[in-house]
């Protein structure tokens, strides 16, 4: 007799998804998942003087199940870091989602990045969104690159300000500006000063400055921030939490730019009125 999982997974099309991905996959009947995968020998990486091999980690994939309409995706993705934002946006234009960006190791060099993926909806459509991702490994990203020492920054704060809609301070060369949100752990509210907060950092001149900060988000708020990001050249270097049991949970964007000063602020803006914080 035939078991249900047997009979789901037969609703995946695996030679498809295969075709579509450019990835060789394995069904695992028990759980009515087929999973395909990329094994990164070509990063070459070392941690702490160990070489690391796909066995170790290094080996980038994606699973699904369900079939047709209802396709579930999820996956994780082994990147250098110049591959990062390319794989990103790649995910993120074509409908999936970015749950998670993070490091596994330390003292590796090239440094080696992880981007979790997920999605739900039409098989082809998920696996075609997949292959799109993982094209994306065999190509060299581009470094924002720039020469700028905070100890001659020259930004004008009053225009900054004019871009945000809200005073900064500027100091040592660096401006900075803050939006608060709030939370509750352990039955206490919890805002700005303890860490719930969304913030930006210029450097730099008015024609070409760096911004690097953090985003506070609500989860149903992080994909539209990710993409009002990256919709303007500004750079996801990590998806995380910052802490445990707090409701609403509270997840924290860390990203980098490098523009003029006024588009890398009108950027900032967008994404944060994609969040509590933009209201």
């Amino acid at each position: 007799m035939i078991g249900i999982a047997v009979l789901l997974a037969a609703t995946l099309n695996t030679a498809r998804i295969e075709q579509l991905t450019g990835l060789k996959g394995k069904l695992d009947e028990k759980e009515a998942a087929f999973k395909v995968s990329y094994p990164r020998n070509d990063i070459g990486a070392t941690a702490a003087g160990v070489k690391l091999t796909p066995a170790l980690g290094l080996t980038a994939w994606a699973s699904f199940s369900g079939g047709g309409a209802r396709t579930m995706v999820m996956g994780d993705v082994v990147l250098t870091e110049d591959q990062v934002n390319p794989a990103l946006s790649a995910a993120l234009d074509n409908g999936l989602q970015v749950t998670a960006l993070h490091n596994h190791f330390f003292w590796d060099s090239p440094r080696v990045m992880f981007m979790h993926i997920g999605g739900m909806g039409d098989e082809t459509k998920m696996a075609t969104a997949v292959g799109k991702v993982f094209a994306v490994l065999k190509e060299k990203g581009e470094v924002p690159e720039a020469d700028i020492d905070p100890a001659r920054s020259t930004l004008d704060p009053a225009r900054l300000d004019a871009a945000f809609g809200k005073k900064g301070e500027y100091k040592d060369g660096v401006y900075k500006i803050t939006w608060g949100r709030s939370t509750r752990e352990h039955g206490r509210t919890l805002g700005n000063t303890m860490g719930v907060n969304t913030w930006a950092a210029l450097a730099g001149s008015d024609d070409k400055a760096v911004v690097d900060g953090d985003f506070a988000m609500l989860e149903s708020e992080l994909q539209d921030v990710l993409k009002a990001l990256r919709h303007a050249g500004i750079h996801i270097v990590a998806i995380h939490s910052h802490m445990s049991g707090e409701q609403p949970r509270i997840l924290f964007l860390h990203y980098w730019g490098v523009r003029p000063a006024e588009e890398l602020a009108k950027g900032v803006l967008s994404a944060i009125k994609e969040t509590k914080a933009g209201t």
